[in-house]
């Protein structure tokens, strides 16, 4: 490879780095739409709101993974059996994060749609993390 190729490839990946999250972003925005959609109507059916939170982000997690190894991430071969158990157990800190604050939330008398809107971004930003820099980072 030319050096001025090589030396490119640190801004470069700085550049593409930054779209990784936009893209995650993007993914997050739909999972997140099927989720909130799905925590909706199970609470209006009358569902306590921490076990309407897992069955929206079940919904959710099925969405974001199937985005994720297609548009997020790129991955260049399919994915490992250990990526898809590794994202499963990131989902599922998420999971609990999400659970803990809507159920904690609506028990001191929040509304349950203001406390899962609460749980969303720290949820994100955690589940983010593991996943960029644990699950599919590049060696």
């Amino acid at each position: 490879m030319p050096s001025r190729i090589r030396c490119m490839a640190g801004p470069v990946n700085a550049i593409l780095g930054r779209f990784t999250f936009t893209r995650y972003l993007l993914a997050s925005i739909c999972a997140l739409s099927a989720d909130f959609a799905l925590f909706m109507a199970l609470a209006h059916i009358g569902l306590p709101p921490a076990i309407a939170a897992v069955g929206g982000y079940s919904a959710g997690l099925l969405l974001h993974w199937l985005i994720s190894v297609h548009f997020v991430f790129g991955l260049q071969e399919p994915p490992s059996h250990a990526q898809r158990v590794a994202f499963i157990m990131s989902a599922l800190i998420g999971m609990a994060i999400t659970t803990i604050l809507v159920g904690g939330l609506s028990s001191l008398g929040l509304p349950p749609v203001a406390a899962k809107l609460m749980a969303v971004p720290v949820s994100f930003l955690a589940v983010y993390a593991i996943r960029k820099y644990g699950i599919f980072a590049r060696g």
